[in-house]
């Protein structure tokens, strides 16, 4: 069982920043990837970043300049640092971790971007 456990989602006005991070446990096979994607109102979810086991990140063009992820010592953590938070920011964000077979996705955490 994988558990992924994020936090520091939360109220902020535009322009500002909010930092995530998620934590996996338990029996985590092999992760090819771990990343974050977000989910507005009405609207699919969507890739915002990833980092491969390799290092390779991706960024959705949306926030490519204004947010950064990072997976310190290459552990079970990942992190989204964001900046210059827009109001179109607003969403529920989800961390992932993939493996080859499947994929394990987080709670969510609320994102809100007044302006």
């Amino acid at each position: 069982q994988v558990q992924l456990v994020e936090s520091g989602g939360g109220l902020v006005q535009a322009g500002g920043s909010l930092s995530l991070s998620c934590a996996a446990s338990g029996s985590i096979p092999s992760i090819y990837a771990l990343g974050w994607y977000r989910q507005a109102p009405g609207k699919q979810r969507e890739l915002v970043a990833a980092i491969t086991t390799d290092a390779t990140i991706n960024y959705a063009d949306s926030v490519k300049g204004r947010f950064t992820i990072s997976r310190p010592n290459a552990k079970n953590t990942v992190y989204l640092q964001m900046n210059s938070l827009k109001p179109e920011d607003t969403a529920v964000y989800y961390c992932n971790l993939g493996t080859r077979y499947v994929d394990y996705w987080g709670q969510g955490t609320q994102v809100t971007v007044s302006s």
